[in-house]
């Protein structure tokens, strides 16, 4: 059987690291509740996507950051108005390079 796969992947930084405790710049600024919060959003709009927290990214001076996939976006700073934010524009297939890292 084909396993169903969303349009859209979203990796919100929860600052795992390899022994799995989660430390860092994104854990510390609560991108964990980012993770709720998104899911709840992406239901409530209808899109099809998925929501994963994930290890560090490496960039902690910008987080908490979010990467979409398939497009390959990164965002920084990421809080529950950017969230909103990225979402609109994703919605109304706009363009979301303003909101992303540079």
């Amino acid at each position: 059987m084909p396993i169903a796969k969303p349009e859209q992947h979203f990796f919100i930084c929860n600052s795992y690291r390899v022994a799995g405790e989660a430390k860092g710049a994104c854990n510390a600024k609560e991108a964990g509740d980012l993770l709720a919060y998104l899911e709840t959003e992406i239901l409530d709009r209808g899109l099809d996507a998925q929501v994963s927290g994930c290890g560090c990214l490496k960039i902690c001076t910008e987080g908490p950051v979010m990467v979409v996939y398939p497009e390959g976006k990164w965002f920084g700073q990421v809080d529950e108005e950017k969230l909103d934010s990225i979402l609109d524009a994703i919605e109304d297939g706009e363009d979301t390079s303003e909101l992303e890292l540079a």
